[in-house]
């Protein structure tokens, strides 16, 4: 399968592009600068000539801008337009190559679990109704800017992506200082859903994504044991022998961080990957003790 991707130099792009080297499969990056070998240069913001896609079976599409940081006015909108246009460019560009050349037949797009707000102790699926906030608007306009794959007969995937355990990024990283200085703990009151997934197992739900032709729509890319932000930082305590027990109070999360802090380390989301089990995705990292161990063991 050749496959076309954005957003190589992130976090699950840097891992995805090299995990699909070492298979059958070959792939090309969507660059913003002159491209080289094996490139594509794009501007999310603007038509892509459909020609650019000729041969390419899929599409994976993660490019958009970090949503960590305070969330200004500015910051949510160029965000949102990261998400948005990127997705838009790419899915009408697809179909326009699907509908002339019969490829790709399958778009794949980063989405998010921020998709489902703030839901406290509500199991969600992917037939869940979608949250309110912030993130929950944004992971909405993202799926539905996919919307032209979808009517042109292509198979378009929604890869909600949940809190990605990763040594070097996401939010496992970040994390990592207080621990290691014996200032870990509890964030608010702990009792906040955290749906976690190691980012060895995100690269294999897009490889198992690309190559299972019975899943479309949403898919979540969570562990099946979700677990309190309580249980998750004494496990991350013990990965690191260091205690975990100085808590973060609520309030000064919201000071810090404002609404930033407000959705991502207050909020609770307890996902399950029901898509993902059903079509017998084997999770490498399916327990959390475990996860952390082979996360943190990494060089």
């Amino acid at each position: 399968m050749r496959v076309l991707i954005s957003g190589t130099s992130g976090l699950i792009g840097s891992a995805l592009r090299p995990t699909l080297a070492s298979g059958v499969h070959k792939s090309s990056a969507l660059v913003r600068r002159p491209p080289s070998a094996n490139e594509v240069q794009w501007d999310p913001g603007q038509p892509l000539d459909p020609q650019k896609m000729a041969g390419f079976d899929a599409v994976v599409h993660l490019a958009g801008k970090n949503i960590s940081g305070r969330w200004s006015e500015k910051f949510k909108s160029e965000v949102r337009e990261s998400r948005v246009l990127g997705t838009r460019t790419l899915a009408t560009t697809a179909a326009e190559s699907f509908r002339s050349t019969g490829l790709p037949r399958i778009f794949v797009a980063a989405s998010a679990t921020g998709y489902y707000g703030n839901r406290g102790d509500e199991e969600l699926t992917e037939d869940s109704q979608p949250g309110s906030g912030f993130l929950a608007e944004v992971c909405g306009e993202w799926e539905v800017a996919a919307s032209p794959a979808v009517e042109a007969g292509i198979r378009v995937v929604n890869i909600r992506i949940g809190v990605v355990l990763a040594k070097h990024g996401g939010a496992l990283q970040a994390m990592l200082p207080p621990f290691r200085w014996g200032l870990g703990g509890p964030i608010g009151d702990g009792r906040q859903y955290w749906s976690w997934i190691t980012l060895e197992d995100v690269v294999g739900t897009f490889l198992f994504t690309l190559t299972n032709d019975g899943l479309h729509g949403p898919v979540n890319a969570v562990a099946p044991q979700p677990v309190r932000n309580a249980e998750f930082v004494r496990a991350v305590g013990k990965a690191l022998n260091r205690p975990a027990f100085f808590p973060l109070p609520a309030f000064v999360v919201r000071t810090m961080f404002g609404e930033m802090g407000e959705a991502l380390l207050l909020g609770s989301a307890l996902v399950r990957p029901a898509k993902l089990s059903a079509a017998g995705y084997s999770f490498r990292h399916p327990e959390l003790n475990e996860a952390l161990r082979a996360t943190l063991s990494e060089p």
